[in-house]
């Protein structure tokens, strides 16, 4: 985390059950720029240790950028928003936590239990800190076939107003009906310098975003005006997979499929269902799908800085 020279800090309007780590705090106080991180991709979405080592390089991408990065998570049932070095790799090295999403917050914190943060919660926990710029890898949806499955993540995008900077939503989902989603419930979709939903691994999905931006402080302008009108909801700012690490559309569905057939065929289903699915797309596409995450995350997060600077 970065050091600032600011000595116990107090944001105004921090609730009681939220513990800001002082240098998060010490940047809010001083008006400079904040991201926040979902943990849930550590805890649940990566192996290790690529995943304590992907989250150090995320927050050091935003700190480079300019910006300070204050990762979400309940330690011991306290809400962090913001952590320290050692409370990060505890979180990414103990085996026992929990996947919180907003239902889940109150249920964790009561058992003084300990997790990782999904989308939903982060958003959530990040507003009533009152910073409303979130990076992550790709968002939840609309899930296939007729489960009926929706993820939290897309109603907590309907009634809170925090950006959400990612690589579209999970390519395990069904993107068509996420967008529909997204549209019914009134949320922006811009196409960071791309015309074009991301499929997460996949550089496009063929499918139209809402609008685009090819500058921060064209996507700063848009959430202002946004948010400006009263308009409650959150905004997805979404930015391909660099092409270096994209895999094809048509690699990542054909694994999908025996993912899938797999997942069914062990009951796996509910929270259990993404990482399974994640975890065996790498596994089925030698590791492609598995090195375009580790790349789409912290240049999300640079992206995400670089928004949260021009907000200020």
């Amino acid at each position: 985390m970065p050091r600032l020279k600011v000595s116990k800090p107090i944001p105004r309007g921090i609730p009681s059950w939220l513990h800001v780590h002082p240098d998060i705090a010490a940047a809010m106080v001083a008006g400079e720029p904040v991201v926040a991180l979902e943990s849930a991709v550590i805890t649940h979405g990566l192996p290790r240790p690529v995943n304590i080592e992907l989250a150090h390089r995320v927050e050091a991408e935003i700190i480079s950028a300019g910006a300070s990065p204050a990762t979400v998570a309940l330690l011991s049932g306290q809400v962090h928003f913001g952590i320290s070095r050692e409370e990060l790799e505890r979180l990414a090295i103990e085996t026992k936590m929990c996947k919180i999403s907003r239902r889940d917050l109150g249920v964790v914190s009561a058992k003084s239990r300990s997790g990782g943060t999904t989308v939903a919660a982060t958003m959530y926990v990040s507003y009533a800190a009152g910073v409303q710029v979130l990076a992550t890898g790709g968002i939840g949806g609309v899930h296939r076939g007729k489960t009926g499955d929706v993820s939290a993540d897309l109603l907590e995008l309907a009634r809170t107003p925090v950006a959400v900077v990612c690589s579209g939503a999970k390519a395990i989902l069904d993107l068509p009906r996420t967008l529909e989603w997204l549209e019914t419930a009134g949320v922006p979709v811009i196409g960071w310098k791309t015309d074009e939903f991301p499929a997460f691994f996949s550089r496009g999905s063929g499918l139209p975003v809402s609008t685009r931006a090819d500058m921060a402080a064209e996507v700063a302008a848009i959430l202002r005006s946004h948010w400006g009108m009263g308009l409650g909801s959150g905004a997805l700012i979404c930015i391909p997979c660099p092409e270096n690490f994209s895999v094809p559309n048509e690699i990542v569905e054909k694994a999908l499929v025996q993912s899938e057939a797999e997942a069914q065929a062990s009951g796996i289903t509910g929270q259990d269902l993404t990482p399974f699915l994640l975890s065996r797309l790498a596994d089925l596409t030698g590791g492609a799908t598995l090195q375009a995450n580790l790349a789409l995350l912290p240049n999300n997060a640079c992206v995400a800085a670089a928004i949260a600077k021009a907000m200020v």
